[in-house]
């Protein structure tokens, strides 16, 4: 007995003129070429379906318990960003801000470590750890002590923004200029 021929066709109405077409496209490959060319059906292994899993032997259970990283870098961003958050329905502040960056810095760094080759990440990379930095500056100019506990909390290195240094603390450790030897004064003197 064939499956097809114990099959039982519910999707198309079959009367008496399709009955007869239906079983000849049934009727599988194998068994008219059995009939025709004398091959022997009796024993064919069956086929199965197998998942990668299965094939490479390893257990479906550590396959679904594999979590994507981007899924757990949000959870840590949720973490982080509850953490430092200044009330209840805080989602501007520089400390939330600042939490939820460093977590998708670090995420992005890690991603950068596996495909080096990835520029647009590590542009959005470098972007995203000046907007970074200008809150930090931020943060620094309006409370130092929010600014040092953030900081510390979450282990950034930051340089802390300074003044503007003048000429002399900037360049005053390298020798002044030589002077000129005379040659502009001899230009000078053509004129």
């Amino acid at each position: 007995a064939l499956f097809f021929e114990s099959y039982s066709f519910n999707l198309l109405p079959l009367t008496s003129q399709y009955n007869g077409i239906a079983r000849t496209i049934a009727t599988p490959l194998a068994s008219s070429l059995a009939v025709d060319d004398d091959v022997s059906t009796d024993e064919e292994p069956a086929d199965f379906i197998l998942s990668a899993g299965e094939l490479d032997g390893s257990d479906d259970d550590a396959v679904e318990d594999a979590v994507p990283a981007r899924f757990l870098s949000a959870q840590r961003i949720q973490e982080l960003r509850v953490t430092h958050r200044r009330h209840e329905t805080d989602t501007g502040s520089p400390e939330y801000q600042v939490a939820g960056m460093t977590e998708r810095i670090a995420h992005l760094t890690n991603h950068l470590k596996e495909h080096p080759k990835d520029f647009s990440t590590r542009r959005g990379l470098v972007a995203l750890v000046n907007k970074r930095r200008r809150l930090l500056n931020y943060l620094f100019r309006e409370d130092e002590k929010r600014y040092v506990d953030i900081v510390s909390a979450l282990g950034i290195r930051h340089k802390v923004p300074g003044s503007i240094p003048s000429k002399e603390d900037q360049y005053g450790r390298f020798p002044p200029q030589k002077p000129n030897k005379g040659k502009s004064k001899m230009k000078l003197s053509k004129n």
